[in-house]
C-alpha cells in the first residue's frame, strides 16, 4: 500500500510546494479580496447615475485583477511578469476612478480613503512583487549577458 502522506513522496512534495506558493501570495489576494468586499458594499448604494457605468468599469476592474494575481500565482517565476505588471497597470486605473467617483461626489470621503488607503497598499505589495520578479528573471541572475 502507498503511502501519500509520506513527506518524501513525490505527490506530498508537490502540494507542499503549493501550499507554499499560496501562503507567498495569500496576503495579496487577502488583501484584494478584503477591499474588494468593501467597495461591494459602496457599488451597491452608488448613485444610479454613476453604479451602471463607472461603478460597473470599478467592480470589472477589481475582478480583473484578483484574476491575474490569481493566474500569476500557479505559473512558473518566468511566466508572472505579464500578470502582474497587468495587475499593476489595471490598479492604476482602478484608482483613477475611484478618484472620479470621489470627485464627483458618488463616493464620500469616508469611503474614498477607505479604497485608497488599500488599494495603495496592494500597489506596493504588487510593485514589490514585479521588482523581485525582474531581479530573478534578469540575465545577470542566470548568468547570461
Amino acid at each position: 500500500m502507498l503511502d501519500n502522506h509520506n513527506p518524501t513522496h513525490p505527490r506530498e512534495r508537490e502540494r507542499e510546494r503549493e501550499r507554499e506558493r499560496e501562503r507567498e501570495l495569500l496576503p495579496l489576494l487577502q488583501r484584494l479580496k478584503q477591499v474588494y468586499l468593501l467597495w461591494y458594499s459602496y457599488y451597491q448604494v452608488l448613485p444610479k447615475l454613476h453604479r451602471h457605468s463607472l461603478g460597473q468599469r470599478v467592480d470589472n476592474l477589481f475582478v480583473e485583477i484578483i484574476e491575474a494575481v490569481a493566474q500569476a500565482s500557479f505559473l512558473s517565476k518566468t511566466e508572472k511578469c505579464p500578470y502582474v505588471r497587468v495587475a499593476i497597470r489595471k490598479t492604476d486605473t482602478l484608482k483613477i476612478l475611484l478618484m472620479v467617483l470621489w470627485e464627483t461626489k458618488s463616493l464620500d470621503n469616508k469611503k474614498y480613503g477607505a479604497v485608497s488607503v488599500q488599494l495603495d497598499e496592494i500597489g506596493k505589495m504588487l510593485g514589490g512583487w514585479n521588482g523581485q520578479l525582474n531581479r530573478q528573471n534578469s540575465p545577470d541572475k542566470s548568468g547570461e549577458k
